[in-house]
């Protein structure tokens, strides 16, 4: 099936990471592919490292992605996380495939929508693909299986809490 975690609330990385947890709990075979993050020390590359049958990949710059002008790096690396995650499909070597952040990379044009369609049509059916972004093109909506949305109510950061280890990151 696919699944996306979508929405302007916190969570959305979570919700597959913890879908991860269960799956290498029975045994599945898992990866997550990080679009647009890289070489920041997030708590869950450590945690995969202690993990059986769980991989994290990250394709991108530990900066942010300008949404006016993507640099090329953060486009070129988009790109090659995409190439990734069809030669992972086209392995049949996972039972989950989680593409985080890939909706933030269609939308700010990173990678094309039709590319992730195409993706997502070719996915075998005994696959699980996973999507998570915020800003989750509408297109997808007639090849998902099971969308959740988000929604933010309150967040600490407006207060001015800044981003906590092991929490946020």
């Amino acid at each position: 099936m696919i699944q996306i975690y979508t929405g302007s609330g916190k969570g959305k990385t979570t919700a597959a990471l913890g879908l991860a947890l269960r799956a290498v709990g029975h045994g599945l075979k898992v990866i997550m592919i990080q679009f647009m993050k890289g070489q920041i020390n997030y708590g869950e590359l450590e945690s995969a490292k202690q993990l059986p049958n769980f991989t994290i990949e990250q394709y991108g710059r530990p900066d942010f992605v300008n949404l006016e002008k993507p640099d090329k790096e953060d486009v070129r690396l988009a790109r090659q996380a995409l190439r990734r995650a069809k030669d992972v499909i086209e392995s049949k070597n996972f039972d989950i495939i989680i593409l985080d952040e890939i909706n933030v990379a269609v939308s700010f044009g990173l990678i094309k929508l039709g590319d992730v369609i195409e993706l997502m049509k070719n996915t075998p059916r005994k696959t699980e693909l996973i999507l998570t972004g915020r800003y989750m093109p509408p297109e997808f909506h007639d090849y998902a299986d099971l969308i959740s949305e988000i929604r933010e109510v309150k967040h600490h950061f407006q207060a001015g809490t800044p981003a906590r280890k092991g929490i946020e990151y």
